[in-house]
């Protein structure tokens, strides 16, 4: 397959407060999981979905998590530092908008996993992608269904693809899995210094330009050690013989 998205970023600044004391010398990202570490469970997927170049942002112990990227060979790994000023998610692709480029790019939570259903998800969705009619494309899983999260939802699918917020004292039917595309013109008029990507994604929704698609298989966010042991679980009921 060729993909038709080459670059990723992997948004792996964070300070891993609910995974303590598992992240009180590491940072997350160097969590393990099923005996690898969750960023390596990432940039696999990322390889395997024939992505050549992936941006990782570090903030926390960034040293460590520099030591351990250097020795991948595949993809190749650029990092934007943020040891100065963590800038959240909006800020964070903001600064790495110079390694990025003018291209849609894949955006990837260093926490967010999955067991797949039926073929692969990275290659659903940047099949999926629509640049025209798109400024945004977010992977979805039932939240129902989800490992790790616990809340209403997040957004309801219109039956052309387009999402909208779940309103006030309802419950949405999907939950953000943490992982898109994004076209560089998103943060066109983004602001300076740290922000949550949610508020560019609230302007396209308001241009009908923000769109998702529904993962198929069961989706894990890894957050903390009680997420981390259950999804261990599960990776081992999935690979466990019928």
């Amino acid at each position: 397959m060729t993909a038709n998205v080459s670059t990723a970023m992997v948004l792996a600044a964070g300070l891993g407060q609910r995974m303590r004391p598992l992240t009180d010398k590491i940072p997350k990202p160097m969590v393990k999981l099923a005996g690898k570490p969750l960023i390596d469970h990432v940039l696999d997927r990322i390889s395997e979905a024939g992505i050549a170049r992936a941006v990782v942002n570090v903030h926390y112990c960034a040293n460590v998590l520099e030591s351990h990227l250097a020795r991948r060979s595949s993809p190749e790994i650029l990092i934007s530092d943020e040891r100065d000023q963590l800038l959240d998610t909006g800020g964070g692709v903001v600064k790495a908008l110079p390694f990025l480029g003018n291209e849609p790019f894949l955006l990837h939570n260093s926490d967010s996993v999955w067991i797949e259903g039926i073929g692969r998800n990275l290659e659903r969705l940047m099949a999926a992608w629509d640049p025209e009619r798109m400024d945004s494309l977010l992977l979805l899983a039932l939240a129902a269904n989800s490992l790790g999260y616990h809340g209403l939802g997040d957004f309801s699918l219109s039956t052309t693809g387009q999402l909208e917020r779940r309103q006030e004292r309802r419950v949405a039917p999907f939950v953000f899995t943490g992982v898109s595309i994004a076209h560089p013109r998103l943060f066109a008029d983004a602001p300076e210094g740290p922000f949550s990507i949610n508020r560019l994604w609230d302007a396209s929704i308001a241009r009908g330009r923000l769109y998702g698609i529904r993962l198929d298989g069961w989706w894990m966010h890894v957050g903390s050690p009680e997420a981390l042991a259950e999804a261990e679980d599960w990776i081992a009921d999935a690979e466990r013989p019928v």
